[in-house]
């Protein structure tokens, strides 16, 4: 089946869900080249829009996203990933998913969950070492 990357500008969001509890991790986005990559390797791979190049989740924490099943939506443009999360977490702010926080009808904001980790500690060591590496 392809994808229609094209009408979304040659991105397509990718809901990322945990297969076992059914709790949505993450949103990301992908390129055909991210896209296909992530079928090969089994391993989700994005396009980051801010760096402006693809990104393996995990290439800096280790929390790798194993691939169960993909899915994609009626119109071909959206993709549903289900994964086995590798690691304590999914978001860099150190919780299991991205989607830790819950808006009022009036917009403000309250943290629903606790940190599974902590990023200072995991993103610390991951650019120490990538640091010593290019000296």
């Amino acid at each position: 089946m392809d994808i229609n990357f094209e009408k979304t500008g040659g991105l397509a969001p990718a809901i990322i869900q945990d297969e076992t509890s059914g709790e949505v991790l993450m949103l990301g986005f992908m390129n055909a080249e991210s896209f296909e990559m992530t079928r090969r390797s089994g391993e989700v791979v994005f396009f980051s829009r801010s760096r402006n190049r693809l990104w393996k989740k995990g290439e800096s924490s280790g929390h790798v996203l194993k691939v169960c099943d993909i899915r994609v939506d009626c119109d071909a443009d959206a993709l549903l990933i289900r994964v086995n999360p590798v690691g304590p977490g999914v978001c860099h702010k150190g919780y299991r998913s991205c989607f830790f926080r819950s808006l009022n009808h009036k917009g403000a904001a309250r943290v629903v969950a606790e940190r599974t980790f902590a990023p200072e500690a995991v993103y610390a060591t991951t650019n120490a070492t990538a640091a010593k590496a290019s000296e």
